[in-house]
């Protein structure tokens, strides 16, 4: 235990700072995010280490989305933009990982980073952030992907946490060890890319984790699993992106209870039930791995029967154990 500033005991994991930062690339996709762009890049400036570059991928806003960019970049030399045409509507999803894709080839591909984040337009980071996700990174030489938790600003200015696992980073803030992020394949473009991908990192030797650590909680500007077009559609998604990753319908049945009870309350549960049993009817493509659906699946019944947080520390130590 150490005295941090101001008098206030911190422990040495919290007061602990990079001193030889490594060169990590943030890269994020936006459209029309002039309400929210703003609040992000200050809260990105910020940062006690700073991205070596962070790319914004303008995948083509008709709003004032590109003249705040212009000017951040124009100010700060490790803001890049990468403006793509309008392809006259928005793709959550694929087209979200087609957008950051685009932003890794415009920064050059990832051989010459360590580490690569994919991190939306709508957060507010806390000024510590990359600083204490590479700590712990560096701390724990087998974790392939890393966030904090998030939580939600409502219109009267409350925070509530998002109710996230701790077996995968945070969609929101994808921050990847790029040995792990190339072993795995990278992100699939579809969706539900964004839970396949901590599966696929246990299937090939890696952990992957959120933490809730109150110096790395983000602020969601968004209501997680939304829409554009409405919180129903997005809750339809996110049930399609269950259906195509393979997971079992009882496993689905129980996250769909599950989110019955938090905002919005019922509608959003029955959402992802009704994305998913409508995928199966429709016969929607799956994803083309049958090892992974084995996995997955094994994994599902494993957290039903023992709880999510225990079923991810066996793995996590088995990953362990495998490495020694």
């Amino acid at each position: 235990m150490c005295i941090g500033s101001g008098g206030l005991r911190v422990t040495e994991r919290e007061a602990s700072v990079v001193t030889d930062p490594p060169r990590f690339l943030v890269v994020t996709p936006c459209r029309d995010e002039e309400d929210h762009l703003e609040a992000m890049i200050s809260t990105m400036v910020a940062q006690t280490v700073r991205p070596t570059v962070w790319m914004i991928v303008d995948d083509g806003s008709s709003d004032r989305t590109p003249e705040i960019l212009a000017e951040a970049s124009s100010r700060h030399d490790f803001i890049r933009v990468h403006r793509r045409e309008d392809r006259g509507r928005r793709k959550v999803g694929p087209g979200v990982i087609e957008a950051f894709y685009a932003g890794v080839e415009a920064a050059g591909g990832l051989d010459s980073f360590e580490y690569v984040c994919k991190l939306d337009a709508d957060l507010e980071l806390p000024p510590r952030y990359f600083e204490l996700v590479i700590e712990e990174m560096r701390r724990e030489p087998l974790l392939g992907n890393y966030s904090g938790k998030v939580q939600i600003r409502l219109p009267d200015g409350t925070l509530i946490d998002e109710r996230t696992g701790d077996e995968n980073a945070n969609g929101q803030a994808k921050f990847y060890r790029v040995a792990c992020f190339k072993e795995i394949g990278g992100f699939v473009r579809e969706v539900g890319w964004d839970g396949i991908d901590g599966h696929m990192c246990r299937l090939h030797g890696w952990m992957a984790r959120s933490e809730d650590r109150p110096e790395l909680r983000m602020v969601h500007r968004r209501l997680m699993g939304s829409s554009e077009v409405g919180i129903w559609t997005g809750r339809k998604r996110w049930g399609w992106g269950k259906y195509f990753m393979g997971s079992s319908p009882v496993y689905v049945l129980a996250v769909s209870v599950y989110r019955m009870f938090e905002r919005p309350f019922v509608i959003g549960g029955l959402g992802i039930l009704y994305g998913y049993v409508k995928s199966w009817v429709m016969r929607k493509p799956r994803i083309d791995d049958k090892a992974f659906i084995r996995h997955l699946r094994r994994y599902e019944m494993e957290s039903l029967l023992h709880g999510k947080r225990r079923t991810m520390q066996k793995y996590h130590d088995r990953i362990r154990s495998g490495a020694a």
